[in-house]
Order: structure tokens, then sequence, then C-alpha cells
């Protein structure tokens, strides 16, 4: 969407919530690790990692492990608003700069037959809260209040932020230093 180029490197971290950690400070938390694990291996390079989960009432919602557990996350989102938290870090030469974004998400009432026809669909399968807003998820949403894309999961606003607290510049299809030079 930015016109910037990218390759994906998997950071092969563990996403293990710690006990009473809030879901802002995990996903930032987690964010900052994989951005460290792929720096590690990438010294010269801008590196560009984030986490995301859904908060409903305390509860955080992950990935679902099964359809299932996907079914039953849509059928628990029925109806009700609920917090999406993206934590973003971005690594360049040594140093790290991270924050969170967030957006309020209301849905639309799930029945169980439209949960389990858009879990067939397998687009769920790799989203927090197991919907994506930017696909047929979209059809669950009646309101969102705040940052959009942190509901899809990359936040362009933090990302252009971070990008300044680094030294760096977003312009049309590339990433410059201050000065102009291109990274």
């Amino acid at each position: 969407m930015l016109g910037l180029a990218f390759v994906v490197e998997p950071a092969d971290v563990e996403e293990a919530r710690q006990p009473d950690e809030a879901p802002k400070l995990y996903v930032e938390r987690l964010a900052r690790e994989k951005a460290e694990r792929v720096a590690s291996t990438a010294p010269a390079s801008l590196v560009v990692a984030g986490d995301t989960v859904v908060e409903l009432e305390g509860e955080v919602l992950e990935k679902p492990r099964s359809e299932g557990e996907a079914a039953e996350m849509l059928l628990a989102l029925s109806g009700r608003a609920h917090a999406v938290c993206t934590g973003m870090a971005l690594a360049w030469t040594g140093s790290l700069a991270s924050r969170v974004a967030t957006a309020r998400v209301r849905f639309g009432p799930v029945s169980r037959e439209w949960a389990e026809a858009y879990v067939a669909t397998g687009e769920p399968m790799d989203k927090a809260g197991a919907y994506g807003i930017q696909g047929i998820g979209s059809a669950l949403v009646e309101q969102v209040e705040g940052d959009y894309c942190a509901v899809v999961g990359f936040s362009v606003a933090a990302f252009v932020g971070l990008l300044a607290e680094l030294g760096l510049a977003y312009q049309p299809g590339r990433v410059a230093t201050v000065g102009g030079v291109s990274t």
C-alpha cells in the first residue's frame, strides 16, 4: 500500500503472554522481541515487526488454534465492542523504537451458521480474534473508533511515527534518512 519493497523474515519468538501482562504491554513486548531477533541477523536493514491481539472484557483473543475455537471467538464478539491492540517495533542501525496502536471495534450480530461458514473460508485462522477486517470479516463490523489500520495489523500512523523516532521519514514509495538518503 505504501509502495515499499520488503522481504518477509519470520522471527522465531515464543508468543506467550506472561501472567497478568496487559494486552498493550504484551503486543509491544512481542513486537520488540521480533524486531530484535530479525535485526540480529540483518543489522544493516530496517526491520519492522508487529503483533496484534483482540481484548474482550479482559480476555485476550489471539489467533484461533482450531476452527471450533475460531467460531466460538466470533460468537463471543457478536453484537459487542472489543479493543484491538497492535504493537509495532522498528529496528535500525542498533536503535529500537516501539509503540502500540489501538482501536475499538463493534460487531453486529453473528449467527452460528454465519460464523461456521466464515471459518470454512480459512480467512479467520491466522487472525487475532478470528476475523480480518480487510476481507470477508468486514461484514461483521458495524463501527470502528480509532486507528483502522491497527485492526488490519499494521498501523501506518505508528509506522511513520516510529520512523521519525529513528531519524527516518516516509516519502511516497521510499524511506529516507532525515537528510534525504534512501534506505
